[in-house]
């Protein structure tokens, strides 16, 4: 009772679901300032499209294998709050450290500094500068992508003869030559390969170490129900993100100064929202809990026919999620909207999937889980088939309300089935291993398969095939969880009171067996003699042995 009364004296739940609120808030502010814009911003050096869904894929893909490694050494050596600190501040810098790569075309920032002025087509006229800019370095990479190649096969062809002739040790170690025998492109996307692969290095730990914290700390509270209540801040910040960038952005000029495009605000206010996030790092609530044992939710995952079947939909959710955060903004881009309309289309996106909890009680009536997941596949799907006929600025817009089910609904449905599966206290563990296929490995997948597919086929074919392969995953889907067997939710609470029940059963079954036992033996004793007088007038049997073995009997 003491440490129950010194527990609730020192914990303030309330103070700490503050602060994780405002915590997630500004994270996540800071990401949707940058992280939607980051592709156009590749696309503005001179990327193709398959070298920025490589950068992307990667960036993925290093998630999914650094965040459970520095999760687990911080979690050993407990120094979360650390990494917290180191990863804020190591990814702000990494993402300046980005602006110091010139472009492709060094002429294509000349040529720019001109176009505020340009009158432009009534189709044009919400696009603003920022597309005629980023038309003009397309259009100008485009151009000299020929005389690029033809003067890099060149320098290789040199090159190579040349080491012919080298001594074997000069030639292992001219990394600087053979970079500088790349033509313009190439060697541009491998200085933003190597930056962005740094920066996610330094971004990654984040996430995990500040959700395990918190989570924790909770926990040791008895307050973890609460844990979810949080993530809500954090989809307002994503809005209030991308939102206020798009519209901070869309009111400057073409060059902020002499030679400074005003993309570059997206990555100092992700730098300065990052930072702000420090002082709240500082003082987030934390706890360490060495005894408590990590769940394997994996093998919870692998266990049911309909959690397999939850992690392949997720899988696949990711890979056309992928696409559509990579290249939506493309399309939108040449069709002539401006950065305010995509940060809207970004902010509409996430408010509509922050909405869904409002619309949760009426669609758990109607759908059972397994429909609920279908039908929020389905929707991303009637998504990308709607991006595919773009005809203006505007016209992304609505779509965006269909993410209350693409997102909201489906991760709804997922969070469901982590509580199917799962026992009491591993219900997180489940929901990560969904997550870690969703926005790591299928959105690394992805995106490799995306930059390549819009090389090939364009940005308009994209989105079809990937509205087509997932809306052909959504009719076998219901087909294979009828065939599935069924699984039955399980009521730990009841469970618990039965096995609470069981246990002061199996207290008393000593003395039931005794009890019986003297009973049947009484009995006998009554058929072969005659009644003695004590038990004329009622009283019980009760030997002395039995007394000073198991106390009196029960009344």
């Amino acid at each position: 009772m003491t440490t129950t009364m010194r527990r609730n004296k020192q914990i303030d739940i309330t103070r700490a679901l503050a602060l994780a609120g405002t915590f997630n808030f500004l994270c996540r502010c800071a990401r949707a300032c940058l992280l939607p814009f980051l592709t156009l911003y590749f696309r503005q050096l001179g990327l193709t499209p398959a070298m920025t869904g490589i950068v992307m894929g990667s960036k993925h893909l290093i998630s999914l294998g650094w965040s459970p490694v520095v999760s687990l050494l911080s979690r050993h050596y407990n120094k979360r709050r650390q990494v917290i600190h180191g990863s804020l501040v190591c990814s702000a810098v990494a993402a300046l450290v980005l602006l110091l790569i010139p472009p492709a075309g060094v002429q294509t920032q000349a040529a720019t500094c001109n176009t505020s002025d340009v009158s432009v087509g009534p189709s044009q006229s919400l696009g603003g500068d920022l597309a005629t800019f980023l038309w003009w370095s397309t259009v100008a990479v485009a151009k000299s992508s020929g005389v690029n190649h033809t003067t890099g096969s060149l320098a290789t062809a040199v090159s190579s003869e040349r080491t012919k002739f080298m001594p074997e040790e000069k030639s292992r170690f001219d990394i600087l030559g053979s970079l500088k025998a790349m033509d313009a492109q190439h060697r541009l996307f491998f200085l933003v390969l190597l930056v962005v692969l740094v920066w996610e290095l330094a971004a990654a730990p984040l996430d995990w170490a500040a959700d395990d914290g918190l989570y924790e700390y909770l926990d040791y509270a008895d307050a973890s129900d609460r844990y979810d209540s949080t993530g809500v801040w954090g989809l307002l910040g994503a809005a209030c993100g991308a939102g206020g960038a798009g519209l901070l952005v869309s009111q400057l000029s073409c060059l902020t100064t002499s030679q400074t495009p005003r993309t570059v605000m997206h990555f100092y206010c992700y730098a300065g929202l990052t930072v702000l996030t420090l002082p709240v790092a500082t003082i987030l609530p934390l706890y360490l809990n060495k005894k408590r044992e990590q769940a394997n939710g994996f093998l919870k995952v692998r266990g049911s026919p309909h959690a397999r079947l939850c992690a392949i939909t997720t899988l696949l959710v990711g890979v056309v999620g992928s696409s559509v955060d990579n290249f939506l903004l493309w399309q939108m881009q040449d069709h002539g909207s401006s950065e305010l309309l995509m940060g809207l289309s970004v902010a509409l996106a996430v408010l509509s999937q922050a909405a869904f909890p409002l619309l949760a009680r009426r669609v758990s009536r109607l759908l059972s889980p397994g429909r609920v997941l279908t039908v929020g596949a389905a929707s991303l799907g009637l998504q990308c088939f709607y991006y595919s006929f773009l005809w203006g600025p505007w016209a992304v817009l609505p779509a965006q309300v269909l993410s209350c089910f693409s997102s909201g609904a489906f991760w709804w449905a997922v969070r469901i089935q982590c509580e199917e599966v799962a026992t009491p206290g591993a219900e997180r563990s489940v929901r990560r291993v969904y997550t870690v296929l969703s926005q790591h490995l299928g959105s690394g997948l992805g995106s490799f398969a995306g930059g390549f597919m819009v090389q090939w086929f364009g940005l308009t074919w994209l989105f079809r095939g990937a509205a087509m392969a997932l809306m052909a995953w959504c009719v076998c889907l219901p087909l294979l969880q009828l065939r599935a067997p069924p699984q039955h939710r399980i009521n730990y609470s009841r469970l618990l009171a039965a096995d609470a029940s069981d246990a002061s059963d199996s207290e008393s079954e000593p003395e039931r067996d005794w009890l019986d036992k003297a009973m049947e033996d009484d009995r006998q004793r009554g058929r072969n003699k005659a009644l003695s007088p004590s038990m004329s007038k009622g009283f019980p049997y009760r030997s002395a042995s039995l007394t000073s073995r198991h106390g009196p009997w029960p009344k």
